[in-house]
């Protein structure tokens, strides 16, 4: 058994009976923990008696009448298919879902993400929304994210999320090119 074993069952005892201690001698409201220090110092610090942790809340989307049903469909489509990590291929994915809910037509042909924006309002009669948050994003809709060196990002908002090959509660950190819908 090494050295230091029964020297940190002693601490923790040490610990324990500190504690005991500072909860019998206790304030009704802050308990104290007392503890030795390294040095030999009688240290307290506060109990935590309770813990509330912060949840993070994002905003559920809003569903836009205006919009073209198929739109919430292939929504509902790459969510289906989609997976829990990316796969690298979210404009084929999104491409997929838009073309098996009929939001379009024929299989958009632009291979990089970042150009998804512009083919489908000029080939599928998309439009740009003036969006410039992806949380305020109606359900369905297409976001197309740039990159300088990269091919991009696509997704789909989704009504808690946002949806390509993978699922995030987040959108993603890129720069937002545009957000586009079929009205």
């Amino acid at each position: 058994m090494p050295m230091f074993v029964p020297r940190l069952l002693g601490l923790a005892c040490s610990f324990v009976l500190a504690a005991t201690v500072a909860r019998v001698d206790g304030s009704p409201s802050k308990s104290q923990f007392a503890f030795k220090d390294a040095h030999g110092k009688t240290q307290s610090a506060s109990v935590v008696s309770n813990y509330y942790p912060k949840k993070l809340v994002y905003p559920l989307a809003k569903i836009d009448r205006r919009l073209d049903p198929k739109l919430m469909r292939a929504a509902t489509i790459a969510q289906e298919r989609s997976h829990a990590h990316s796969r690298s291929r979210c404009w084929q994915y999104v491409k997929e879902a838009l073309l098996a809910s009929g939001a379009v037509g024929s299989y958009p042909k632009t291979a990089y993400a970042k150009d998804a924006g512009q083919e489908l309002v000029s080939t599928f009669g998309f439009k740009k929304l003036a969006v410039r948050d992806p949380f305020k994003a109606p359900v369905g809709a297409v976001l197309v994210y740039g990159a300088s060196r990269a091919a991009g990002h696509v997704e789909i908002r989704t009504k808690d999320g946002f949806v390509s090959d993978f699922r995030s509660k987040i959108p993603s950190p890129r720069p937002l090119i545009g957000v586009y819908a079929k009205l």
